[in-house]
């Protein structure tokens, strides 16, 4: 049988849809960039690289300095590794790209026992720095980088999101641009497989003018940094910092393979960590080796020691107290221990006893026996020179300036706390007071309820009981003027 008609005009009827207006996306920033001119200067004669001497202790560069491996047993799993190329920019527009080829997840023994490490466990930190800056990016203005959470890092502490998040097996390419001829100079910039992923960010003041050199920060991860011919093209023609001319790049500091390692002799509690902190100013190309550069690492890369005294804490064998067993018993010593001759480099070995103890001299010296070290011993005695006196004059000043206001700043949160403790404690009087004459006040009434003799509640009427007698009321009412007019007018 068919449907009826109307049923079928009715379901065939076109159904009213409200169609909904597609918001235009917004559109992407047009690309500045443009194809770079061949470049017709003499290249560099020095190969691309990271030297040994400008990597910290827990990286080992292989393939030529092509991939940086990270030591990750002992607690330096913890730490944070860095590596500055020994060939920088100061002018043009240059890259270098770095893949992710491993990602590690180093396990503790004692990781029941301890508590879990601040930060990300796989870290990565792409940019550039100058010659002078540390070799940990973020520790001073002078460095500028990305990091893998999608964040840009400028002047220490001046952070913001500005890129996509990248990870293992991508390609990233960092851009910096110093053409003072392009729109985009003074910035650098992030491409992950070609594609932008970040816009052009502009470097900080302390950075501009200046040489700049290709630095990587990670932690536990195994970076494979390409300076030659591009892995993965741009949108437009580039050069890398391998290409760059002898007029465009500048060679980093020089290693001729002799390396000297310094054993400061000196009597504990005499001043000699405060020498060497004016020693390390003067040879800033000299590493120290002694527990405090380990704990100093460690806050650098995000660890907090314990505020807490201990009483096995001294300048020469800190007690730090991270929470952590592999740092706190200093395994990160022993495996420094065995690595330091197997990277040639200045080295100044801060021991106060055992430099002091001749066993204990001879083992440390045992470790440098390779030809390409030559030992010195600072001796650290008598009578110190005016600028070092100065300098430790200064630095007592400070901490003393430093003391006194602490003590200021405590003693006025102490008054602070105690005006509110007093208004506290007054309003809690005015409270007590108050809710004393309150109850006064209802055992008063209820006394005179007591001894008021009681009264018959009214029984309630109906209501229909009470209009009629309210009705009665106004008859009356009425009838009584009646007769008094009635009466004036008799008597009228």
């Amino acid at each position: 049988m068919g449907e009826p008609d109307a049923k079928r005009q009715k379901t065939e009827e076109p159904k009213d849809v409200e169609m909904k207006t597609e918001e235009p996306k917004p559109e992407a920033p047009k690309e500045l960039e443009t194809d770079c001119k061949e470049s017709k200067a003499k290249p560099l004669k020095e190969e691309v690289g990271f030297e040994a001497s400008e990597c910290t202790l827990n990286v080992v560069p292989s393939l030529g300095g092509r991939v940086l491996m990270p030591l990750t047993d002992g607690g330096l799993q913890y730490l944070i590794a860095g590596a500055r190329a020994n060939v920088g920019i100061k002018k043009g527009r240059y890259l270098y790209e770095v893949k992710m080829v491993e990602s590690l997840t180093p396990s503790s023994e004692s990781a029941q026992r301890s508590r879990q490490p601040p930060g990300p466990r796989n870290l990565v930190r792409l940019g550039f720095s100058t010659k002078d800056s540390p070799l940990l990016l973020g520790e001073t203005d002078e460095s500028a980088f990305f990091d893998n959470e999608g964040f840009f890092t400028t002047e220490k502490t001046k952070k913001e999101s500005v890129s996509q998040r990248f990870q293992r097996d991508q390609v990233l390419a960092v851009l910096l641009n110093l053409d003072e001829k392009s729109p985009n100079k003074n910035t650098v910039s992030l491409f992950r497989d070609g594609v932008r992923v970040s816009q052009p960010q502009k470097l900080p003041e302390a950075m501009v003018g200046k040489a700049l050199f290709p630095h990587v920060s990670f932690k536990n991860v195994t970076l494979h940094v390409n300076f030659g011919t591009q892995m993965v093209p741009l949108p437009f023609k580039c050069h890398t910092v391998a290409q760059s001319g002898a007029t465009d790049g500048v060679k980093g500091p020089a290693h001729d393979g002799k390396c000297e390692v310094v054993f400061p002799v000196g009597l504990p509690d005499e001043g000699t960590f405060d020498w060497l902190d004016g020693w390390l100013e003067k040879h800033p190309n000299f590493f120290e080796l002694s527990d405090r550069a380990i704990v100093r690492w460690a806050e650098k890369s995000g660890i907090a020691p314990s505020k807490a005294a201990s009483w096995k804490h001294s300048n020469d064998k800190p007690d730090p107290q991270f929470g952590m067993p592999l740092l706190d018993d200093f395994s990160a010593r022993r495996i420094i221990n065995s690595i330091v001759a197997t990277q040639p480099r200045n080295y100044v070995v801060m021991e106060v006893k055992a430099n002091l103890i001749k066993e204990e001299r001879t083992q440390l010296l045992r470790r440098f026996q390779n030809s390409c070290f030559k030992t010195v011993a600072e001796v650290v005695m008598g009578e110190p020179t005016a600028d070092f006196k100065s300098k430790v004059h200064a630095a007592m000043l400070a901490d003393k300036q430093a003391k006194a206001e602490e003590e200021w700043q405590q003693r006025k949160l102490a008054k602070q706390k105690e005006r509110g403790c007093s208004r506290q404690r007054r309003r809690q009087t005015r409270k007590q007071q108050s809710n004393w004459q309150r109850s006064r006040r209802q055992n008063r009434k209820q006394r005179r309820r007591r001894l008021r003799p009681p009264q018959p509640k009214p029984q309630p009427q109906p209501l229909r009981v009470a209009k009629v007698r309210r009705r009665a009321r106004a008859r009356l009412q009425r009838l009584h003027l009646r007769v008094k007019r009635s009466r004036r007018r008799k008597k009228m």
